[in-house]
This record gives structure tokens, C-alpha cells and sequence, in this order.
């Protein structure tokens, strides 16, 4: 059984409940109107309380009881068209802004596209994913134009949860993609302190419906689009948190952590072979979590000292084996020796992050190594080396759809660097993310302030750096 939204592991749903596992001060970066909107407030936890609803009677049918207009009283609810809330035109804008700008990085690890190719065409006729996919552009539009006030995203956004409502029961693999789409957005002008508290609900769908990596289609698609965003949260948990979905439960029934190279393996694909640093950076956050825990907090977790050296020697071993198995998808093309950082350029989209997170996991591990560990001596065991990698990959790299899932590395790899030039390039690097995707990423900036003991000054773009303006 999944956990009850009642339990520490899922808050009840309440408008009264804040969730803020979180106390750095992280939580004071810019936000425009939207999140702090009532209406927007409402509908958010009316949604949340929807998927924890259905999670928790776990008993999903193949057929709901919606209620329709008049107008569309007879019509099963995958031919029911899409109310036109707004101008054609102004539709159409939307449109091409999901599909050049939105969905590349919904798609960042599926070479199938599932997210710019499959979706729209299942919108057409349900209209609850096309206003899903019209209120994420939108959103994405208005944080990339710096539009304050009047949100068109909003009044999709209600309308996509209206015609949800109704059909969240039915075990349908668009209704999922709904959800975590209305999720991304959510993601997209969040608190860091609420992310989790965004991510809980389709955590709870996941769990309850047994959706799972391998889950093959759409499905598979779409838990690995809410993958990332649950990692991302736990690496904003800086250690505390793990991920919401345990990675275990990324295998499937049947499937053990210890059995995950295997399964991976066995897929025979760079997307998947992807997924897999994914997954390896989520085990990671889960080991150095459990770690925390049991150290600080007394937690009776079983992560002893020597269940941890156990673990730690696993998860370094399995990120190795990770590299040194990377199909030629995954491999850089060139990498230069430039200062401050290297130029590690890919063509595939999927080899951008995956390798950013392998380095990512790598720091993380070695930042809590235990003393009875002994490894041999190579730029591996650099968590330095990892961190410059991180910044080079960002730097020579300017697809759309990775920008965004850089933020967080590029955070753990900047709190190692000391010298000014170096910082300099990586909060250039964060705006730049921020100014090219709207995604909320200048929050970190003033963390890695914190670590640096100083305020970076707000130099022009580095000429380096005008890659981003590609594409």
C-alpha cells in the first residue's frame, strides 16, 4: 500500500498546510504575481486534493461520471472539443511556443518525442491535456516576458483542473500527462521551500496506479518527466530529503535497487541508459539522506557505519560502471581545455544532463565518503574535477530543453569554486538560464553568495556565454 495523505510521508491536504522542510534561505527569490494569486492558490490545492483523493481509495476505473455541458451531452470525453477561451491566433502562439520552447525539455531524455509529437495530437480530442499544454506555454511565456500581472496561464490552468476533475478516476494515460504537465508549471514560479508540496500529488497518483519506469508508451514517458522534477526537489533538500517516489519503486514490482544495472541495461537504449544516472542520482540523495537522519536526527533508518560504507561502495561503483558503459549517444564529441572551465560539447540531448548528473552524484558521494573507504587516485575522486565538468557541459551546451535541469548541479558544483572569475561565469551562467526559459533559477545565485561570503556584482553577459542565445 502507498502511504495515506494523512501520514508524515504525505501531508493531509489542507489549505492550511505549509510544508517547508526547508530553512536556508533559499526561499527569497523573485516571484511575479501568479503564485501569490488566490484563485491560482485555490485551484492548486483543489488539484492536489483531487490526486490525493484518488490515490488514496486506490481503486481506479476504466470509466468516470463527468459532468458536461448540455452542449456536449452525449460525446465520450476524448471527443469533446476544446472551449475557446481565447483568440484562434492567440492559440496558435501558444502552440509553437510549446512545441519549440516548452516541450524540448519535457522531452529531454525521449528520443520519441512523446511530450512535442504525441500529446498535442491526443489534445485534439481531450481537451483536458490541451488546455494542460496551453496553460504550461503560457506560464512559460509570461516567466521568460516578465509579465506581473494579468495571467493568461491562470485561466487555463483552472480550466484544464475543471475538466480534470471529473476524470481522474479513469486509468488513462492522458490524464496522467495532464497532471504532471499542470505539475511542470506549477514547478515553474514555486518556492523552493514548496516543491515537494507540488510534486506530492502525482507522487501519490504514481505510487497508487503502480506507474514505474518501465511502464513502456506514454506512461514511461511521463514518469520520467516527474522523475527529474522529484530529484531536482531532493537536490534542493541539499541532504535532508530524498525523493518522494523511493528509486526502488522506479524499477517496478519485482525489481530490487541491486538489480537496477541489469534492468537498465537490458533496455538497450541511450534514453534509458540516461534515465539510469536519473535514477543513480536519486539512490544517492536517498543513501546521503538516510545518512543525515540517522546521524543527526537519531533516525532508526538502519544506515549504521557499516550499512553505509556498504551502500556508498555500491551506488560509486554502479556511477562508474555508468561512464564506462555509455553508449556512443552519450559520449562528448569535443571537449577543450579552456579556463576557467572546460568545453564539454554533446549532440544528444539526453547525454547533457545525464552526464551532468553522473558528476552531480559523484560530488555528493564524495562529500560523505567514509574514512574506511580507499579509492584509487584519478580525477574521479575529484569532487573539484566533477564540479568543473558541471560548468563546462553547461557552458558548451545550449539546448533548450537542459538549460533548466542545470540549475541545481551548477549550484552544488559553484560552492566548491573560491576565485572571482570562476563565479562570475557560473552566475552568469544561472541568469542566463533564467532569461532564456523562465524557469526560476536567480534564487540560487544568493545561495551560492551565502557559501561565497560575497555579493557578485552584475557584470554584462561573457562572450562565452552568448551560446544560449542560439536556437
Amino acid at each position: 500500500m502507498y502511504p495515506q495523505p494523512s501520514s508524515p510521508e504525505w501531508p493531509h491536504c489542507s489549505p492550511s498546510t505549509v510544508v517547508d522542510p526547508f530553512s536556508s534561505p533559499l526561499g527569497s527569490w523573485y516571484q511575479d504575481g501568479f503564485s501569490h494569486d488566490p484563485g491560482y492558490l485555490a485551484s492548486q490545492e483543489e488539484l492536489r486534493c483531487m490526486l490525493f483523493t484518488i490515490a488514496q481509495s486506490a481503486v481506479p476505473t476504466r470509466a468516470g461520471s463527468p459532468v458536461v455541458d448540455e452542449s456536449e451531452r452525449g460525446l465520450p470525453p476524448g471527443q469533446r472539443v476544446m472551449r475557446p477561451a481565447f483568440s484562434n491566433q492567440r492559440r496558435v502562439v501558444y502552440l509553437k511556443n510549446y512545441v519549440g520552447q516548452v516541450a524540448p525539455w519535457l522531452d529531454m531524455f525521449d528520443s520519441q518525442c512523446t511530450f512535442r509529437v504525441q500529446l498535442p495530437a491526443l489534445a485534439r480530442n481531450f481537451p483536458a491535456l490541451g488546455y494542460a499544454i496551453l496553460a504550461i506555454s503560457a506560464r512559460q511565456m509570461e516567466r521568460k516576458e516578465g509579465i506581473q500581472h494579468a495571467f493568461e496561464s491562470l485561466e487555463l490552468y483552472q480550466e484544464a483542473i475543471r475538466l480534470l476533475s471529473p476524470l481522474l478516476q479513469v486509468r488513462d494515460p492522458k490524464v496522467v500527462a495532464a497532471c504532471v504537465m499542470l505539475c511542470c508549471l506549477e514547478m515553474m514560479s514555486a518556492r523552493a521551500q514548496d516543491w515537494r508540496r507540488h510534486l506530492e500529488g502525482c507522487a501519490a497518483l504514481f505510487d497508487a496506479f503502480g506507474i514505474h519506469g518501465f511502464c513502456n508508451g506514454l506512461l514511461q514517458a511521463v514518469f520520467w518527466c516527474y522523475a527529474r522534477m522529484d530529484l531536482c526537489g531532493a537536490l534542493i533538500s541539499d541532504g535532508t530529503q530524498s525523493t518522494l517516489l523511493k528509486p526502488s519503486k522506479w524499477l517496478g514490482p519485482g525489481w530490487e535497487d541491486d538489480q537496477a544495472a541489469r534492468l537498465f541495461h537490458d533496455a538497450r537504449s541511450p534514453d534509458m541508459h540516461a534515465n539510469y544516472a536519473v535514477y543513480l542520482c536519486a539512490r544517492t540523495c536517498e543513501l546521503v539522506s538516510d545518512r543525515t537522519k540517522f546521524i543527526e536526527l537519531g533516525d532508526e533508518n538502519g544506515c549504521t557505519g557499516e550499512t553505509f560504507h556498504r551502500r556508498w561502495l555500491q551506488v560509486w561503483e554502479e556511477l562508474q560502471d555508468w561512464l564506462a558503459q555509455r553508449p556512443d549517444e552519450l559520449l562528448p564529441i569535443q571537449t577543450t581545455n579552456t579556463k576557467p572551465f572546460p568545453h564539454v560539447l554533446f549532440v544528444h540531448w539526453a547525454a547533457i544532463s545525464s552526464n551532468q548528473l553522473y558528476h552531480t552524484a559523484c560530488i555528493l558521494l564524495l562529500n560523505v565518503m567514509p574514512k574506511s573507504v580507499k579509492l584509487a587516485t584519478g580525477s574521479a575522486v575529484s569532487a573539484l574535477w566533477h564540479a568543473r565538468r558541471i560548468c563546462g557541459i553547461s557552458l558548451a551546451n545550449p539546448h533548450q530543453g537542459c538549460l533548466n535541469n542545470a540549475i541545481q548541479p551548477l549550484w552544488i558544483a559553484g560552492r566548491l569554486f573560491s576565485h572571482a572569475s570562476e563565479h562570475e561565469v557560473i552566475v552568469n551562467l544561472i541568469r542566463n538560464i533564467e532569461a532564456h526559459t523562465g524557469w526560476g533559477a536567480c534564487w540560487r545565485i544568493r545561495d551560492l553568495e551565502i557559501a561565497w561570503g560575497y555579493k557578485v556584482s552584475r557584470a554584462p553577459r561573457m562572450e562565452n556565454q552568448e551560446i544560449f542565445s542560439t536556437g
